[in-house]
């Protein structure tokens, strides 16, 4: 469970970084963490579908 912004936003980083394509670097982090709490109403973005976590952090590809 992710019960805070600290521990969301090293989910949201895991998960950009996970196939070896992208890095952090290459997102607005803080606004895909955002995005996503705004979605998910809570830290756990687990509660989120895949499909719809990957149209958040494509919105903020810099």
């Amino acid at each position: 469970m992710y019960a805070s912004r600290e521990t969301a936003t090293a989910y949201v980083i895991a998960a950009l970084e996970a196939k070896g394509t992208a890095t952090r670097y290459d997102f607005d982090v803080p606004a895909i963490v955002a995005a996503s709490h705004a979605a998910a109403r809570s830290w756990d973005f687990q509660s989120i579908e895949g499909g719809t976590f990957w149209r958040i952090a494509a919105r903020f590809l810099k």
